[in-house]
Parts: structure tokens; C-alpha cells; sequence
């Protein structure tokens, strides 16, 4: 399961970049040909959190379709896997969405000043 090891890898970065403030959410945009699961990085974030400033936070996935571009016919596509056809039948297309796995933001616990 690579899924831990990417869920790893963003809390790693959203602890390094939030100097351990407390984090309420992480929103992540997750393309479908990414290889990644959506629920299997959900299920890695709460074992991946804890004892981290993280910990408690909820991840938010934002899915993003595979989108695919013909460079014989000009049709842009939407696709399901890594089977890269056009409807004209070229083979010869271009991932334009639905690879990416990017942190889009991050919601920080408020702390009240005593």
C-alpha cells in the first residue's frame, strides 16, 4: 500500500510548513489517474497523524477526473484509466488533468490568547 507512504509524506511536509501549529484540516486535490486511492489515503491519514500536530485533523479530497487531450484530432476527453485512446482511435493523446496530488491548503487551529 503506496498510500501510506504519500499520506506520510504530506503530513511530514504540512508539519514542517505549519512550524507545529495545530491543524484542524488538510485539503488535498487527488487526480483519478494518480494512482493514489482516495479512501486508502484517508485511512493512512489517521494512522499517519498520530502524535503529530495533525493529529484529530480531517482530510478533505477533492477528486479530479482524468482528462485527456487528442493531438491528431484536437478533442480533449475524459478518462477513466491509463488506456489512452481518442474516439477518432489515436493513440497519440496527452494527460491534461487527473494526475496530480497536491496539498491545496491547510486550516490551522485557532488558538484563543490568554
Amino acid at each position: 500500500m503506496h498510500e501510506l507512504a504519500i499520506t506520510q509524506s504530506v503530513v511530514d511536509m504540512v508539519v514542517e510548513r505549519t512550524a507545529g501549529r495545530r491543524v484542524a484540516s488538510v485539503q488535498v486535490r487527488v487526480g483519478k489517474l494518480s494512482g493514489v486511492v482516495a479512501d486508502a489515503m484517508r485511512f493512512c491519514f489517521d494512522l499517519a497523524t498520530v502524535d503529530t500536530p495533525l493529529e484529530g485533523a480531517e482530510l478533505e479530497i477533492e477528486a479530479v477526473p482524468g482528462q485527456a487531450s487528442c493531438r491528431t484530432c484536437g478533442s480533449e476527453f475524459e478518462v477513466s484509466d491509463l488506456i489512452l485512446l481518442c474516439h477518432c482511435g489515436s493513440a497519440d493523446v496527452r494527460i491534461i488533468a487527473g494526475d496530480e496530488l497536491l496539498v491545496t491548503s491547510v486550516e490551522m487551529v485557532e488558538e484563543s490568547c490568554a
